[in-house]
């Protein structure tokens, strides 16, 4: 029977202890107000849309979803799929958008869009298309933009029209493609104009993309669905702009600087902005190792190169880069130690400090996010000729959003004492914006460590009140470029303590890949994915056993996810001296089957570089093991993947099944990439459990607590 208290029963429905949890928070653009997304619970998934005064501290309901009927079964397609790469887990109003002023905000609720004035809470159901999505306003509040199948319309006093639409299947106005969403941070493909009269829109067509096929083995009536997925090496979408007014003119804009698609210059737009300082867009090669800002003329179409980054290996895309103020351009670059705040192409900020993010730009300063420790993120002002004012000391992950005098600062901590994020007007904490998460019922029993030549980052979990006596060691990492799980943040450390806590030594370590150490760390893994990373796992393993001889190095096993399944398979089969069972998580085997962007990144373009691929393939390892000996691997795979699909996990059995090596494989039928359903989230996590059990203590009943 269920333990309907125990830590997988909670993880699995409060969405690993999210919901409750204030986000997507706003700050009208004078100060004055505040808003919100909010559940009412920890296992209420329905988000509503929630303001504070920012003077009284006063909290309000704008918009409770259950009133308007919300209803997420009947989703449109391509919302599913923004979800999806947004790793949405939540329902209700999901996202929004508002004037600058917070007067009135629109949003969708499930397919139909709701406009609602803020002053009044008056709602106003807009009559849209059907499917319609990612609704937008005008900068004057007075009509808002969306998606619907593969247009984009406008709905405003005058009723709802389209603006632009053409024929064909593969073409679509408005919709961001695959890779902007999945890789580039980009999940929007329009942008209104300052004047409110006109769009920037994007025209997809991903005809050029390879056609493949997700099945629903449990239903073999069902039939395959077709997917467009840029495989490395293969042809990714091709990406058009276009400014179109709602008068019904349309300027094309001519950014990828050749003469056609095949002669462009310009192979990705990482992003777009649109404001009173000007149309600027952020573009890049294919080969990701050249950035450039362009500036857009509005009436021609033309562009002009503003600004242009190198780098031997890749150029790195930071969140709020590029921003333009009072005609200076913001940047963030790589200059040698650091990951640097650039004003107009000039380094501002020294070796000691990586730029995580920018935040905000003002008259006084630039306000950023960055780590002088890859462990903590602070907030510090940087003025406009360099002087760098740290405001927080250190202490967890720190942000803030910002309007005139007024920002929501949110701080993340180890010891998770003060979670709600405060209101802060000048110098005063006007008030907290109240969180209803749930704080699970464990207590962490985490430090944190620097190991090994490297001094890679690592956290030790152990079970709490351990009496010092020898235990298996479980390694928890991702591991790979792009994340990190090494922070002064008790969130991450949830489910590591839980197995800890079931009689593990648990082993969390950010080796060569992940951000936060500056640009060198990062591209040590720039062509092959496999060595460096097993590596430092290794490394950081042997060096905590020297300080810690709880660790039992006999009884060694290694879990994760994505990139951490592809660390965790890799472990076993090229290490199993080391490694003596492992769970992958819907792993990459193959990196020629993984997105464009993100692989040629590290691995440069399997056409000219094959050799990259060669070595971090998962699929050769098998045959290569000879007589080392077989570990216990479970894979672990959602048959409705579009991300990571799996014939990643198949292939790999087939290795190992042709070079006789036995595995566990466990398909999980109508999942994605994600775990959100709570029966698989439990039970996956109970099933990890017992099979370590097993594989590291042939002798247990292999029975999970509850």
């Amino acid at each position: 029977m269920t333990n309907l208290r125990s830590f997988p029963r909670r993880q699995a429905v409060t969405r690993r202890f999210t919901l409750g949890a204030p986000r997507d928070i706003r700050v009208a653009g004078n100060g004055s107000l505040v808003m919100f997304l909010r559940s009412s619970g920890p296992e209420d998934p329905v988000n509503g849309l929630w303001a504070i005064d920012a003077a009284t501290g006063d909290e309000r309901l704008i918009v409770d979803p259950a009133a308007l009927g919300a209803d997420d079964a009947n989703l449109p397609a391509k919302e599913r799929a923004r979800r999806e790469r947004a790793r949405e887990s939540g329902g209700g109003i999901v996202a929004y958008d508002a004037t600058r002023d917070l007067t009135v905000a629109a949003f969708a609720i499930g397919a139909q869009v709701a406009r609602v004035d803020l002053e009044t809470g008056k709602i106003d159901m807009l009559p849209t298309a059907d499917g319609a999505f990612d609704p937008r306003l005008s900068p004057d509040g007075s009509s808002v933009a969306y998606v619907a199948g593969n247009a984009l319309r406008v709905a405003d006093h005058a009723g709802d029209r389209l603006v632009i639409e053409e024929d064909g299947d593969t073409v679509s106005w408005g919709a961001a493609e695959f890779i902007a969403g999945e890789e580039m941070g980009r999940t929007r493909g329009f942008w209104w104009a300052p004047d409110s009269l006109r769009l920037l829109v994007e025209r997809v067509d991903v005809a050029p993309i390879d056609e493949w096929w997700i099945a629903a083995p449990v239903d073999p009536s069902a039939a395959p669905t077709s997917i467009r997925y840029p495989g490395a090496g293969t042809a990714n979408a091709e990406v058009a702009l276009a400014i179109v007014g709602l008068d019904g003119s349309r300027v094309d804009v001519d950014w990828h600087g050749g003469s056609s698609w095949a002669d462009r210059n310009w192979e990705y737009l990482a992003d777009a902005s649109w404001s009173q300082e000007g149309l600027i867009l952020t573009v890049q090669t294919r080969d990701q190792r050249t950035l450039a800002v362009l500036e857009v003329n509005p009436q021609t179409g033309t562009t002009t190169e503003r600004h242009r980054i190198t780098d031997e290996h890749w150029v790195e895309l930071i969140p709020g880069m590029p921003q333009l103020h009072r005609g200076r351009l913001v940047t963030v670059e790589d200059r040698g130690a650091a990951r640097r705040l650039c004003i107009d192409g000039r380094a501002v900020t020294d070796d000691e400090l990586q730029v995580r993010r920018v935040i905000d730009a003002n008259e006084e300063r630039v306000l950023i996010a960055g780590s002088y420790d890859p462990t903590t993120v602070d907030l510090i002002a940087v003025t406009w000729d360099g002087s760098a004012t740290r405001l927080t000391k250190g202490d967890g992950i720190h942000s803030a959003i910002v309007g005139a005098s007024t920002e929501v600062r949110s701080r993340r901590s180890i010891t998770e004492d003060d979670r709600s994020p405060q209101i802060v007007v000048g110098p005063t904490t006007v008030a907290a914006i109240a969180d209803h998460s749930e704080i699970p019922d464990l207590k962490l029993n985490v430090s944190l460590h620097r190991l090994g030549s490297r001094r890679l980052a690592t956290a030790l979990l152990l079970p709490k009140n351990h009496d010092g006596s020898p235990l298996p060691v479980l390694l928890d990492p991702y591991g790979g470029p792009h994340a990190q799980r090494v922070q002064q943040a008790a969130g991450l450390f949830y489910a590591s303590q839980w197995f800890a806590d079931q009689g593990y030594a648990v082993l969390v370590t950010d080796g060569r890949g992940t951000p936060g150490r500056g640009p060198a760390f990062e591209r040590e893994v720039r062509g092959d994915l496999a060595a460096p990373v097993l590596a430092d796992q290794i490394e950081a393993l042997h060096a905590a056993a020297e300080a810690n001889s709880a660790l039992d190095l006999s009884r060694v096993a290694i879990r994760g996810w994505s990139f951490g399944g592809y660390l965790a398979a890799l472990a076993v089969l090229r290490r199993p001296d080391v490694f003596h069972a492992a769970i992958a998580g819907a792993p990459v085997t193959d990196w020629r089957l993984y997105d464009t962007h993100y692989t040629e990144r590290y691995l440069g373009h399997p056409g000219t570089e094959p050799a990259n691929y060669e070595i971090s393939d998962l699929c050769t390892e098998p045959a290569q093991m000879g007589d080392k000996p077989t570990r216990p691997l479970m894979l672990v795979h959602g048959l409705a993947d579009d991300n990571v699909v799996a014939a990643h996990t198949l292939q790999l059995s087939r290795a190992l099944l042709e070079a006789g090596k036995p595995h566990t494989v466990l398909p999980l039928s109508g999942v994605t990439h994600m775990t959100p359903q709570e029966e698989v989230a439990e039970n996956l996590l109970l099933l990890q459990l017992s099979f370590l059990k097993n594989s590291l203590d042939p002798t247990n009943d292999g029975n999970p607590p509850e």
